[in-house]
């Protein structure tokens, strides 16, 4: 494993491998935000144009939610020995972050679109410019992947709680909800999508490189 890829590419295959071991997200995550969609329709009533209203935001809603929980999930599986060993293999502290990104990126795409099914389905959401969605939909699973990850190694670091995590992501997520969502409704009133999808590239961006760049720190300090 001499390339940064190659490493990286280990570390995602490595992570993928414990979760079909585990079967969280499969057998924990998504039944729980399928029912957290199916909760809205019992109490509201069966309000068809209200319920198309309102699913496009309650998909994303349920998405940043239970992503926080993957991106939980993924950064307190590893150990203190098996953060020892990748040092000791001398595995480059950048890989191991980019690996452990692209596995929760994997993770959470398999949930959205799982999601985005039941939700198309209890809320009828209409399609229209459903292209855009191949766009959005790995934006943001890219962004609170990487969200996810940067927070799993300031706490790791500060050897804090994992309960730590989401108060660190969720305020930072907000500007991924907000362009999803917004983004969805411009495709659907007919605007422009190109300045929300922008903005999650930014930020998108910009995560990856805070957290390229302060991967060796952090793991000097744990």
């Amino acid at each position: 494993m001499s390339g940064f890829w190659d490493q990286a590419l280990a570390v995602a295959g490595r992570d993928i491998h414990r979760e079909r071991r585990a079967g969280e997200v499969v057998w924990i995550t998504i039944p729980f935000g399928a029912i957290a969609l199916l909760l809205v329709p019992l109490a509201v009533g069966t309000d068809i144009p209200l319920l198309r209203r309102i699913g496009p935001g309650l998909f994303w809603v349920v998405v940043m939610l239970f992503g926080v929980l993957i991106s939980v999930r993924r950064t307190s599986a590893e150990t203190p020995a098996q953060r020892d060993v990748l040092t000791l293999l001398g595995v480059d502290a950048g890989a191991v972050f980019t690996g452990r990104v692209l596995s929760t990126t994997a993770m959470l795409l398999a949930f959205e679109v799982v999601i985005g099914v039941v939700a198309v389905l209890l809320y009828d959401i209409r399609l229209d410019g459903w292209q855009w969605l191949l766009v959005l939909v790995p934006l943001a699973a890219l962004g609170l992947g990487l969200l996810g990850s940067i927070a799993g190694a300031i706490t790791t670091s500060l050897e804090a709680s994992a309960a730590l995590v989401p108060l660190l992501v969720a305020p930072l997520a907000v500007p991924l909800l907000l362009a999803a969502t917004e983004g969805m409704d411009v495709v659907q009133t007919g605007g422009s999508i190109l300045p929300w999808i922008l903005l999650m590239v930014v930020v998108d961006l910009a995560l990856a490189i805070a957290g390229v760049l302060t991967a060796r720190p952090l793991q000097e300090t744990q």
